[in-house]
């Protein structure tokens, strides 16, 4: 993942567990992996990307995402980094995936189901955000440049 990055190949790398058919196997619970695919359904629509899975932590990210992406308009919670790859989107970079393999096992994951459900609403809001202001129909700080509110349609001098 990291050499991809290295050699300007993608800005972000991700690891799916989907791409090598192995979730399931690797003893991903069905309600998990019925939701990834789902919510990774309704993001590749409004996003208009083709990847596999948004909901991994193994991710790579080159210097200078890490340091032009407005982070600190982002959550403080799970949803932090999710933000983080739909941010990467709108600002252009280039976003890469990679097969990796799947290992789940009782306490393995720090988050549960109600933490779960309310991560799956945090980004359904922010692809719908992503998606108005693309479209111009709304403006949200995660997307501006330096966390700033743009304005759509600026006033005449």
């Amino acid at each position: 993942m990291a050499s991809w990055v290295a050699i300007g190949q993608y800005d972000v790398v991700l690891g799916s567990r989907i791409l090598g058919n192995g979730a399931l196997k690797g003893g991903m619970p069905l309600y998990k992996y019925l939701a990834n695919r789902v919510l990774t359904f309704i993001r590749n629509l409004l996003l208009g990307m083709k990847l596999s899975k948004y909901h991994t932590g193994d991710r790579a990210f080159s210097k200078d995402v890490l340091r032009n992406l407005p982070l600190e308009q982002n959550s403080d919670n799970f949803l932090f980094d999710n933000q983080m790859l739909v941010q990467a989107v709108y600002f252009g970079y280039s976003i890469g995936e990679i097969s990796c393999p799947a290992k789940h096992f009782d306490g393995g994951s720090s988050i549960d189901f109600w933490q779960s459900l309310i991560y799956g609403v945090g980004v359904l809001k922010t692809s719908f955000q992503f998606f108005l202001q693309r479209f111009r129909f709304g403006q949200f700080r995660i997307f501006s440049p330096g966390g700033k509110k743009a304005q759509l349609f600026p006033r005449p001098l």
